[in-house]
């Protein structure tokens, strides 16, 4: 496993990793069998965990925590501890699915409607002939459930577990039952399954490149998505300034 550096943005921990040396740093985690949790932090997460304790202190203590989204990357740059590049958690999930493919690591899928799951688990056994998936489950459940979701995934001794549920509830689920699951590495994954299966469209080459990828996603739902960017994400603005002139009043 690669040496790995840490820095603080905002109260929270970020790996300085490239993709591939995030690569790395997962397999060595499989190759241990000890549980480990992953973490993707973006503006919105940032904001979220700056105003909840409990959702800051599970992100510092992920094992492995990358920056996805090009304005975390910016801020970095600004604040004078850099960081080597963005880890899409969409890029990482492909990734992974393509080595568990080679190495015969075994995937459970979590989350999304129950087709889009479905559909998910046949778009990658076709893409990736010999892939094992130990199992799935679509994201929906009630709390009286929540038991037997986590026993069904621990008795599917997967090597890779990735969950496609809302921020901050993964992070919750994650930290309460990462370690009863015994899974090497589980993933938050976001919206990714929805665009496995083609239900949300990514954004353009140039503008993930351009950090404009979160506003190809507004204009694909502008009602669901313009308090989160527009009003509840502005908040990050206050927090960067906070943190570039600590101890002035701004």
């Amino acid at each position: 496993m690669n040496k790995r550096s840490r820095i603080e943005m905002m109260g929270c921990q970020i790996d300085n990793l490239t993709m591939e040396e995030t690569l790395q740093t997962v397999e060595g985690f499989i190759h241990s069998g000890q549980p480990h949790q992953h973490v993707v932090v973006n503006v919105d997460k940032l904001v979220k965990a700056n105003e909840d304790p409990e959702l800051r202190r599970i992100i510092n203590d992920c094992a492995l925590i990358n920056v996805d989204g090009m304005p975390v990357v910016w801020a970095s740059r600004l604040l004078g501890k850099p960081l080597k590049e963005r880890v899409a958690g969409v890029d990482l999930f492909e990734s992974l699915m393509r080595r568990a493919a080679d190495r015969g690591w075994r995937v459970y899928l979590l989350g999304a409607r129950e087709e889009v799951v479905l559909g998910v688990k046949a778009v990658y056994e076709r893409k990736y002939p010999g892939l094992v998936v130990a199992g799935y489950r679509n994201g929906y459940w009630t709390p009286s459930e929540e038991a037997g979701v986590v026993e069904q995934i621990k008795a599917a001794q997967a090597d890779l577990l990735f969950v496609a549920i809302s921020s901050p509830k993964k992070e919750h689920f994650l930290g309460r039952y990462q370690a009863e699951m015994k899974i090497p590495f589980a993933m938050g994954v976001g919206g990714t399954f929805d665009v496995a299966v083609g239900k949300v469209k990514r954004a353009p080459l140039w503008m993930q490149k351009s950090g404009l990828e979160w506003f190809y996603r507004f204009l694909q739902e502008p009602r669901r998505m313009f308090k989160r960017y527009f009003i509840d994400d502005m908040a990050f603005f206050w927090l960067l300034i906070k943190e570039a002139f600590p101890g002035k009043r701004v």
